[in-house]
């Protein structure tokens, strides 16, 4: 009897130990699996959307199951969705993280000029009928544009004062300020010579992919483009009879008459703006950020030893500057 009792203490005290020692190793797998997940980027989805008879998106999504928020960015002049790709996967782990090709641009869609005329109001057109599309929920959107893409978004929340808790805006043109602008974009907005500027464009793809973004930067400030983002730009810049210079020409074809209408119409800006400005711009100088952020009464952020492209340049600063307008 004293032998049968004291073996099955002792079996019961093993089936405990084994069972305890189960359970930690099941919680140290489960805490290795999410530390695990939190360190890992989040994956972007590529597809495409319809949201004009005419007008199919190129798109990229970062899905969250609990996000904090979402966040739709808005690329430039050559850009293609891939110029957010890194950021968006790092964002994604907070974060739904939107972004597209603009129409002519990457693999979005080209109609001729007739058709949709490229202009910063047509963008604007786009960006509010993506949202609405993607069913964004505006209350808790950041959407984050630079370059070509800006002038859009702030005459969207002209438009829709509501259409993001904030809008984030830096290295563009505003208003019609052709001095504070480069001599070549200073070309193409001026008619008579606009042709040959485009001309000039077309015939400078892989010049324009290779150098744009470093361009005017000292040396010790250049940055090497992630080479499937430049494979992009290159493969989209030619898709179909229309060429990404082709409709940043068109753009800036009525890029005056845009700019004027948001100058005239600057206080109905109701959306909070934040502007961010490379100082070492040399596309459009931080004069033209610093005079918009004051007629917008905007918050504005220079960038020191920062060019056009602060998001390729400096990726975190722009991921801190999202996590940020979430706070």
């Amino acid at each position: 009897m004293t032998t049968t009792s004291t073996a099955g203490r002792s079996f019961r005290r093993s089936g405990a130990l084994c069972a305890t020692a189960t359970a930690v190793l099941l919680a140290a797998l489960v805490a290795g699996c999410a530390n695990m997940t939190s360190s890992e980027k989040s994956v972007p989805e590529i597809g495409y959307v319809q949201i004009q008879p005419d007008l199919k998106l190129r798109r990229l999504v970062v899905h969250n199951a609990r996000p904090k928020g979402t966040v739709l960015f808005v690329h430039g002049f050559p850009e293609t969705l891939y110029a957010w790709k890194d950021i968006a996967a790092t964002l994604g782990q907070e974060y739904e993280v939107h972004a597209f090709d603009w129409p002519g641009y990457g693999q979005s869609s080209r109609p001729s000029a007739d058709k949709f005329a490229y202009a910063p109001r047509d963008y604007a057109n786009v960006l509010k009928g993506y949202i609405e599309q993607a069913g964004i929920d505006k209350q808790n959107l950041v959407i984050y544009a630079t370059d070509i893409g800006a002038l859009p978004a702030l005459l969207a929340a002209i438009d829709d004062p509501v259409i993001a808790r904030r809008i984030i805006v830096g290295d563009f043109a505003p208003f019609n300020r052709p001095q504070y602008m480069q001599e070549r974009l200073q070309g193409l907005k001026e008619p008579k010579s606009a042709d040959a500027v485009r001309a000039a464009f077309n015939k400078s793809r892989d010049e324009i992919i290779e150098n744009a973004f470093t361009r005017g930067l000292p040396a010790a400030s250049h940055y090497a483009l992630p080479p499937e983002f430049k494979a992009d730009m290159a493969r989209g810049w030619q898709n179909g009879a229309l060429t990404s210079a082709d409709a940043f020409y068109h753009y800036y074809s009525h890029f005056t008459r845009d700019q004027d209408y948001l100058e005239a119409n600057v206080a109905k800006l109701k959306t909070p703006i934040k502007v961010i400005w490379g100082e070492q711009d040399i596309y459009i100088k931080k004069e033209m950020g610093v005079e918009f952020a004051e007629k917008a009464h905007a918050e504005l952020t220079l960038l020191p030893g920062i060019g056009h492209y602060p998001h390729l340049q400096s990726p975190q600063q722009t991921i801190e500057e999202i996590r940020a307008s979430f706070r």
